[in-house]
């Protein structure tokens, strides 16, 4: 809570707007409710008004400082459907009016163009679908941020115990997006992962890319690739100003560990003391990352879309009210100044 506490105290000074599309599930119901009542800023749901109000009363909940909107029924949607349409276009995709409009009907859809067209500051879905249904309207509608190559994706994990990560609180990537980055992917993943822990926690981020394999101890292809996005991250960091130390590939135990790091890797530049993990592959971060959960105990947050020209998260269906309301407190954060972390990021649609 220690970190998700500065973070809800951050937006205080700075309420943004969050849309959920899935407005009828119980729990964005109750993170909606949070949000407003923290003075976070406006939660907005999408769907059937009568089925929010239906699925609010049955939680005893107030919809009071929540804004309700209903696809079907909003001024915005013929030109969210223009817009749309205009939008894949450029993409090189045809489509009918017909077509874009059944698209953005859906609240996905909608709520993707509401951020894309500055309505909402951040978007935070995922409780009810398949990653694929999260990531698809938003890839369809926003563009990737400058100066990054690849989208992905990292989870905010905060510990119980404060000895590990930066008093407790660790950034794994990628834990949702990519299955099998390469070199180039892997490096993006890292330096993105690090910028937004150099936003979130203002200190010097400390990446360790990891592997079954500490500097050398094994040979395998996948070493080498980890080998090798560390040297490209580095070059990364550089290219864009971002102080960071990256380290790889190292074993979790030597990058977490000071004394495993003393006895593995003396003169290594972390000594045990990542703040950043960057796994080889989606099977490694994503099993890892709910393992920190469920066995750990841990309180997760994610997950956190890294590289997209505006802020959003894909949340783990197995998520609760607590850590969707942690999620979108961060997307909202991330919205402050999300050109620090992205210059140039937000710019107006084509034909905006």
């Amino acid at each position: 809570m220690r970190f998700i506490g500065g973070i809800i105290e951050k937006l205080q000074r700075h309420p943004k707007r969050i849309v959920f599309p899935e407005g009828t599930e119980p729990r964005v119901l109750q993170a909606a409710r949070q949000f407003h009542a923290l003075r976070l800023g406006v939660p907005i749901l999408l769907g059937d008004q009568a089925k929010i109000t239906e699925a609010a009363e049955a939680l005893n909940l107030s919809l009071e400082g929540i804004r309700v909107i209903n696809p079907a029924e909003s001024d915005d949607l013929d030109n969210f459907a223009r817009r749309f349409k205009l939008l894949r276009h450029y993409q090189g995709k045809r489509m009918r009016g017909l077509e874009a409009r059944d698209a953005v009907l859906q609240p996905n859809y909608f709520g993707a163009m509401m951020l894309a067209m500055h309505q909402v500051d951040g978007f935070v879905a995922g409780t009810r679908q398949i990653t694929a249904g999260v990531l698809r309207p938003l890839f369809q509608t926003i563009k990737p941020a400058p100066q990054t190559s690849s989208v992905s994706s990292c989870v905010v994990m905060e510990l119980e115990d404060s000895s590990l990560g930066e008093n407790g609180v660790l950034f794994m990537a990628d834990c949702d997006v990519i299955e099998d980055p390469s070199v180039q992917e892997l490096a993006e993943i890292a330096v993105s992962t690090a910028q937004l822990a150099r936003h979130l926690l203002g200190v010097r981020p400390r990446v360790a890319l990891l592997s079954f394999s500490t500097k050398g101890s094994a040979t395998h292809p996948s070493v080498g690739k980890v080998q090798a996005a560390t040297a490209l991250a580095e070059q990364k960091a550089v290219e864009r100003k971002l102080q960071a130390d990256f380290e790889g590939e190292l074993q979790v135990d030597t990058a977490l560990v000071p004394e495993i790091a003393a006895r593995k890797l003396p003169d290594g530049k972390l000594g045990g003391k990542a703040n950043v993990l960057i796994f080889p592959d989606l099977n490694a971060g994503n099993i890892a990352g709910k393992l920190a959960r469920l066995v750990g105990r841990a309180n997760a947050y994610g997950h956190i879309l890294l590289g997209l020209d505006r802020p959003a998260a894909d949340v783990s269906r197995g998520s609760g009210a607590h850590d969707i309301l942690g999620v979108a407190a961060i997307v909202g954060v991330q919205s402050v100044d999300y050109q620090k972390l992205y210059p140039g990021a937000g710019e107006k649609l084509p034909g905006e």
